[in-house]
């Protein structure tokens, strides 16, 4: 018997265990049937072939891409921070790309995550509201990402990914029914979900108060104004008012009391709600070990996950009022909770890369790290304790488009692919994420919609100098608020604002002590010329440039006013899926993993009691 001939038998009766032993890994997966007959030199070449094969070579990439809530651009060590340990973030940092210029299409969340998921302006997507309310605040409301938006996670998965999201979901849940699911992330292209579906509000933990100060809405100035009226027409007997209409009247006052202060005390039973895929594991969530459980659970996602490509968003609960941090962070930092909450974010970050770098996963995995928006700039606690954060430099905070409430840390990391310690200074945006993670997974671009981001791949990897983004427009809710144009030609970065918010942090009066900036007619200041900045000379945004101090003003301004124009032409109508209608609290869109008159309370999460990711 010849050499050839054993060498062809051995190669035809080769499984698919011999060749993983052999090779050193999984190249193919192979069957006495699927080896053709092939002569045994054909057969030497293409076992040679397989095995000499890298197992990251021709792969597609994992992404792990992770937002935290609310964290400030200045709370990183590698954003200038020199007071809070982010030392993991710092890492990352270092081993990739450092994006200075990096914006949040949104300043709340539920817009910002609806744009970072789809690459589009909340507003093409119906995300974007006309009244107050620019977020979800009820589990029980009906508005959601629409179901035929595509996001990238739905693409990644048609492309053969597993995909997950652990954390703060935030973009509905029901339509119609109290199960019907239809804004839940599933419907989004994640196979798995664990985490909150609303956010994680100061109602949601005992003791930290209320969003919902409705008495700091109340015109007390026109109700003294008529109370004092009426008692005087009714003194000069000009009209008569009966004892027992002011009877009734004290009587509905005293129900709408009630009532108000029943609403507060059921609303953490009714909103704060812990999902596993599309099951109630605890309702209301605690905080306690929240994050340490959701580490646990991405930790356990991707060690499931290393036989295929996987895509994990880790949208953290932290560090959005109200503040909580596990007991072994607490009191870690000088700047009191938020500080420990921050310290306990690194923690998770460096347990998830930690987890690639064991499973050989790192050097074919895109990390990604930013934050949905600017930080809280004037948080207060129900005890009066400072529990904002920091945005370095840069003005105001959450809720506003004053460049504290947009502009966010941006951190990509890819060892092989992404040059080490690179900053890259172009404006560039959450939404970019979208075309990247979509072409990277082998996908194209949809072609039947508008994008709004730009694939980032080629500034990161030094093919271009120059970010696509010529101009950015920032809404506030449905209104236009402020054009971002970066000239091709130019070094300068202009910035006009047709309207800014009252803010006025300077006294303490900061958005009226509401906690966050509307964007209605009445809590607004319109300008007439726009205001203009250039942020190349004032990141701050100190002083606006007027046609006295900046030759090129009316220059400026027409140009981005043409840019306006020319936006809004390509924005089609779409029904607002934060009206009135769809952010209020329907009794039959209520998720509940007991019966109402049991206030909807339990606790079946197994993972409560887990202890830190190793």
């Amino acid at each position: 018997m010849n050499i050839a001939f054993i060498t062809y038998r051995v190669g035809v009766s080769l499984n698919y265990e011999f060749m993983k032993i052999l090779c050193g890994f999984s190249p193919v997966s192979l069957s006495h049937k699927m080896i053709p007959k092939w002569p045994s030199s054909c057969f030497l070449l293409l076992l040679w072939k397989l095995c000499t094969v890298s197992p990251g070579e021709n792969k597609k990439p994992n992404f792990v891409l992770m937002m935290v809530d609310d964290l400030g651009i200045g709370d990183l060590g590698c954003y200038g921070n020199t007071t809070l340990r982010t030392p993991n973030i710092d890492q990352l940092a270092q081993e990739g790309v450092k994006l200075t210029h990096h914006i949040a299409a949104a300043s709340l969340c539920t817009p910002s995550r609806a744009a970072f998921l789809t690459g589009r302006y909340p507003i093409r997507s119906g995300m974007a509201g006309h009244g107050r309310l620019g977020v979800y605040i009820f589990s029980a409301a009906s508005g959601g990402l629409p179901s035929h938006e595509v996001t990238f996670a739905k693409i990644a998965k048609q492309q053969g990914y597993n995909t997950a999201i652990i954390g703060k979901w935030h973009l509905g849940l029901n339509c119609k029914s109290s199960d019907d699911h239809c804004h839940h992330p599933s419907t989004h292209g994640f196979d798995h979900f664990y985490g909150i579906t609303v956010t994680n509000v100061r109602d949601c933990q005992p003791g930290h108060g209320t969003v919902f100060q409705i008495h700091k809405y109340l015109p007390y100035k026109n109700l003294g104004i008529g109370l004092l009226t009426v008692v005087l027409l009714h003194s000069i007997s000009v009209i008569t008012i009966r004892r027992k209409l002011i009877g009734s009247l004290l009587l509905v006052l005293a129900v709408a009391a009630v009532v108000f202060a029943g609403f507060l005390r059921i609303y953490r039973y009714f909103n704060c709600i812990l999902m596993r895929d599309h099951r109630i594991v605890e309702q209301p969530f605690t905080s306690e070990n929240l994050t340490q459980r959701m580490t646990n659970e991405a930790v356990d996602f991707i060690e499931r996950s290393t036989a295929r490509p996987f895509l994990l968003l880790f949208s953290f609960v932290q560090v959005h009022t109200a503040m909580f941090a596990s007991a072994r962070f607490r009191g870690t930092s000088s700047h009191g909770i938020y500080g420990d909450a921050v310290h306990e974010v690194d923690w998770s970050v460096g347990q998830i890369i930690q987890t690639l770098d064991r499973l050989n996963l790192r050097e074919n995995t895109l990390i990604y790290f930013t934050s949905d928006q600017g930080a809280q700039a004037e948080e207060i606690s129900a005890r009066g304790d400072v529990h904002r954060g920091w945005n370095g430099i840069y003005k105001a905070g959450k809720s506003t488009n004053w460049e504290g409430g947009i502009r966010v840390p941006g951190i990509l990391s890819w060892p092989g692919k992404i040059p080490t310690g690179r900053q890259i200074d172009e404006p560039t945006s959450n939404m970019d994420l979208f075309p990247t993670v979509v072409q990277l997974s082998g996908a194209q671009i949809p072609e039947d919609r508008q994008i709004d981001g730009w694939d980032l791949m080629d500034l990161l990897i030094g093919r271009a100098e120059r970010s696509k983004h010529e101009f950015l427009f920032h809404y506030c809710s449905n209104y236009l608020n402020a054009v971002r144009w970066r000239p091709q030609n130019s070094t300068s970065v202009w910035k006009v604002f047709f309207f800014t918010p009252n803010f006025y942090p300077e006294n303490g009066t900061a958005c009226f002590h509401t906690h966050v900036c509307f964007c209605t007619p009445d809590y607004v200041t319109y300008h007439n010329p726009p205001l203009l900045f250039d942020l190349s000379r004032d990141p701050s945004e100190t002083t606006p440039l007027t046609p006295d101090t900046e030759p090129a003003f009316w220059f400026v301004l027409g140009v981005i006013q043409e840019a306006v124009e020319k936006h809004k032409s390509s924005v089609e109508p779409k029904a607002s899926q934060l009206s009135i209608e769809n952010v209020i609290w329907k009794p039959w869109l209520q998720p509940c993993c007991s019966t109402l008159s049991q206030l909807c309370e339990c606790r079946q999460d197994e993972l409560t009691s887990s202890s830190p990711a190793a």
